[in-house]
């Protein structure tokens, strides 16, 4: 974590902002900028803690905002004690405590017992840059909050960075959905976040959602989560270019001389578009590439050396193989479009099942044409499995899209996620 200070900027400073915001102590704009109201805000927090109240995030402040990042505490049970009580102290409910500590008896608290309660304020934040840091945060808070959830590893990318997948349900029916492939389109990540946080709480409580029962899905089916394919990719457009990275000269280079990441870079750290890297016409992406005079790496469109040349195609390919996806789902930005189908290779079923996800999200279905036709992920598994994946492109407007449209966007998609993962033709 990096000392905060008046004066200062950055994503870390915008999560802090929203964070006490939703404690009550910030009420301006969450624009990332360290100003006076946020110094304000800081050394309330600071004087209501014990702390020092200089208005620095240095680590003492961060320690003490650790759990409201996290979005949960540990408590350790008092005499007269009751869940009924700590959730009211906490703004929580005794069905989330209980499912935060499986095995502990509501009628047989014991003293000195220590307990994961939930904050009663959501962990997934909508309203900000949405980075990897973030992410793997929200990913430990959701796991406390709620241990059913499976968390691991479907491979690594350039830099080294964990490709986290996150499974709901353990029914047999198995779908995967995938999102930020491209860097700029990196609202797509806190799509598939708040659909994991939002079905984890339904489940939880033994509440519906959008009409559906979450303990059903949870026994049919076995939705697996990549939220973010291209870490590397994200990081440079939202937190810049490191003095540290590998390839700093290159990728100013590529970058056709410019250190601004933010408005250009869909690539991975390798200057490669993961989604033109898949072995699905990726030879035909090269020379529609070429034709479009792109020969090497860049910000966009250049496919790599060789198909699958890249460790995150490479992590998602293998991870496809090691399960057996009746349907998949590929995030990206923007046009409120879904795109279905490779070559006329999709099963018939596949267009029945498009107008479907189209009618609930209020998308349009559609095939892609020209250089956006090959070698993306729902092109290599149509072309492998002959089964049934989407290409859903979220959003209007030019990459990357606002933090504002994330409400529509999820709105729309929130009853396409939920029927996907049980959806039969």
């Amino acid at each position: 974590m990096r000392i905060l200070r008046l004066g200062m900027s950055g994503t870390d400073v915008m999560e802090v902002q929203a964070t006490l915001r939703k404690l009550g102590y910030y009420t301006g704009e969450l624009d990332g900028i360290f100003g006076s109201r946020m110094l304000q805000s800081v050394t309330a927090f600071q004087r209501d803690f014990g702390l020092t109240p200089d208005g620095v995030l240095g680590p003492q402040t961060w320690q003490a905002l650790q759990r409201f990042l996290l979005g949960y505490d540990t408590y350790t049970i008092r005499s007269g004690d009751t869940l009924y009580r700590i959730s009211r102290i906490y703004g929580t409910t005794p069905a989330l405590i209980l499912a935060a500590n499986p095995g502990i008896m509501a009628d047989n608290l014991r003293v000195g017992q220590m307990i994961t309660v939930p904050y009663g304020f959501p962990v997934v934040d909508t309203n900000i840059d949405y980075t990897y840091e973030i992410m793997e945060r929200d990913i430990d808070g959701l796991k406390a909050r709620y241990p059913f959830l499976e968390i691991g590893s479907a491979g690594q990318s350039s830099l080294g960075r964990t490709l986290y997948y996150i499974r709901i349900g353990n029914g047999p029916n198995q779908v995967f959905y995938n999102g930020a492939h491209h860097s700029l389109e990196w609202i797509t990540t806190p799509v598939l976040m708040k659909f994991v946080e939002d079905f984890s709480l339904a489940y939880a409580q033994g509440m519906m959602i959008e009409g559906y029962n979450p303990a059903e899905i949870w026994e049919a089916s076995s939705i697996y989560i990549v939220p973010m394919v291209n870490p590397d990719g994200v990081d440079l457009v939202l937190n810049g270019l490191s003095p540290n990275n590998p390839n700093y000269n290159l990728l100013i280079q590529w970058n056709n001389g410019s250190a601004d990441f933010s408005t250009t870079w869909q690539a991975n750290n390798n200057g490669v578009d993961l989604n033109h890297n898949y072995n699905a016409g990726w030879e035909e992406s090269r020379q529609a590439a070429i034709a479009a005079g792109i020969t090497g790496p860049g910000p966009t469109r250049y496919p790599g050396p060789y198909p699958e040349s890249e460790p995150e195609v490479q992590s998602i390919v293998s991870f496809t193989r090691s399960h057996n996806f009746s349907l998949v789902l590929a995030y990206h930005s923007q046009g409120e479009v879904i795109y279905w189908n490779f070559q006329n290779l999709a099963p018939p079923e596949a267009l029945t099942i498009g107008r479907a996800l189209a009618n609930v999200s209020g998308y349009t279905l559609s095939q892609a044409e020209g250089i956006a036709s090959y070698a993306g992920y729902k092109d290599w598994f149509t072309l492998e499995y002959r089964r049934p994946g989407y290409t859903v492109e979220v959003g209007m407007g030019t990459n990357p899209l606002p933090i504002s449209q994330f409400d529509k966007i999820y709105s729309d998609n929130l009853p396409l996620l939920l029927l996907a993962a049980i959806i039969q033709a």
